[in-house]
């Protein structure tokens, strides 16, 4: 019998792109390939790994609260028996996917996702080129449906271009994923010590890193690819519950992606590479919502014009109302209260306030001159991963909301959040039929944002699969064929 979602998506005027679909990967096949590519020695350092990172199931109470091993996921994946084949088996989803409401989709990893938080280099890059080279292999067959991503490893900018020339160039990948922010050791905290037992940052890569990632951007631009960013922040500080996974879960992905795009905007990555897209998977859009107009606030206040200098506030008027309306202590201190006059800064005097070198413009390497121009790179160069029962995705599409944004239809098949592969696509369309969003919205939900994130810089990321055509209508592409320079 025809389920609802195959007779919705009878219904609609558009194909429907996933832009975050996922798979299982089969784990022994994977070793195979890690083996291939790093040797017997990286199969024996990533069991390792994977046992360290399961300690939480072997330790008592008191250890994980010595230890404060975080409660780590019980069960990622569905388990639903022919979701979980449909996930695992690439011939099995692409007979499924019109059964679905799907035609096409781009695939991220699962286990994958965890590559690219291998604190180890050389272990990092190896496995990153064994999941891309298993993924090509087993993919290559259903391109027609699929656009699997590339694992890309970040922690270097030689490190990421090297696998971005391999993945684009030699195994013909069209789009790839991240990690924005790197975790990395405090230089003078890691002094004398394992850096693996120091005090750690995140860098957003994107702003104040000790890289220079400028060629790597480049090269996604060369190469023709958007930056997608799939990653959360499992092991940052206020998601360290040794008993609850909920409290570790909820919001992680977002706060990721809130880190990695303020370093984007404000480094002024999307100035410097204006046809760069940015996707930022699996978060949602609210917190896009927040920080578009947390950012127009801001530049009203930090840009340079903005700033408030020391200087303007009149000693003298000050003084004169300490005297009418200050109490004994007040008036006693009044001398002490106007050589710093910044409650927040109570030892630093107005001279070292207000020295040049310390007035500085925070949206100056953004390039921003004006409130449109916020709007414009929410709008035009970032793109929101949003899954179907996320209701906070019609935010983007709000009048209200002074911008609209571009959030992109995320299945997140495979996954412990998705129960049953066919309830998603009716999930997804319940905001219509709610009026929560109108058939427009949904369109470019389901369909018109996936296909413009991707075919910015590469026209022809659609040549060749089902929905090459509708693209091709939708977007006005009229570009000839290009060739992805190695």
């Amino acid at each position: 019998m025809e389920h609802r979602a195959s007779k919705i998506h009878a219904g609609l005027k558009h194909p429907v792109i996933d832009g975050d679909g996922h798979w299982m990967e089969p784990i022994p096949v994977f070793l195979e390939y890690l083996s291939e590519v790093g040797g017997p020695g990286s199969v024996d350092q990533m069991r390792a790994l994977w046992r360290g990172r399961d300690a939480w199931y072997r330790a008592t109470g008191p250890e994980r609260q010595h230890h404060r091993l975080r409660r780590a996921i019980w069960w990622g994946v569905t388990s639903n028996t022919l979701d979980k084949a449909t996930a695992l088996l690439p011939a099995l989803l692409n007979e499924r996917l019109p059964e679905l409401g799907i035609d096409f989709a781009v695939i991220y990893p699962s286990f994958g996702l965890t590559i690219n938080t291998i604190a180890e280099d050389d272990l990092g890059r190896a496995a990153a080129r064994a999941y891309n080279r298993m993924t090509a292999d087993m993919f290559a067959p259903f391109a027609a449906r699929f656009a699997p991503v590339a694992v890309i490893p970040a922690r270097t900018p030689d490190a990421a271009i090297e696998e971005l020339e391999y993945a684009v160039g030699k195994l013909g990948f069209k789009a790839i994923m991240l990690r924005g922010n790197q975790e990395r050791p405090i230089p003078s905290a890691a002094e004398g010590i394992d850096p693996r037992k120091a005090a750690w940052y995140c860098d957003s890569i994107a702003l104040d890193s000790p890289y220079d990632y400028d060629p790597f951007w480049q090269r996604c631009v060369d190469l023709g690819v958007a930056v997608t960013q799939h990653s959360g922040s499992p092991r940052w500080s206020d998601r360290a519950s040794i008993s609850n996974f909920t409290y570790n879960h909820v919001g992680h992905f977002a706060e990721s992606n809130h880190a990695f795009a303020r370093g984007v905007f404000l480094g002024g990555v999307a100035r410097r590479y204006p046809s760069l897209n940015f996707g930022f998977m699996e978060g949602g859009v609210s917190w896009a919502c927040q920080m578009v107009g947390d950012l127009i606030e801001h530049w009203e206040k930090r840009r340079r014009a903005g700033l408030q200098h020391p200087g303007e506030t009149s000693v003298a008027e000050l003084r004169r109302l300490i005297g009418r309306y200050g109490d004994q202590r007040l008036k006693a201190n009044a001398d002490a209260i106007m050589g710093s006059l910044d409650a927040f800064r109570p030892e630093c005097s107005l001279e070292e306030l207000g020295r040049p070198e310390h007035v500085s413009d925070d949206f100056e390497a953004a390039g921003i001159n004006s409130k449109e121009d916020v709007r414009a790179v929410f709008s035009g160069n970032f793109y929101f991963g949003c899954e179907a029962d996320d209701r906070a995705t019609l935010w983007a599409f709000d009048p209200r909301m002074g911008v609209r944004l571009r959030p992109v239809f995320s299945s997140d098949f495979t996954h412990f959040d998705v129960p049953d592969f066919r309830h998603v696509i009716p999930e997804a369309f319940e905001m219509v039929e709610k009026g929560f969003v109108t058939e427009q919205d949904f369109r470019e939900f389901t369909f018109t944002n996936a296909a413009r994130l991707h075919t910015r810089n590469n026209p022809d990321f659609f040549k060749g699969t089902v929905v090459e055509g509708a693209v091709a209508d939708e977007l006005g592409l009229k570009a000839p064929l290009r060739v992805a320079t190695a």
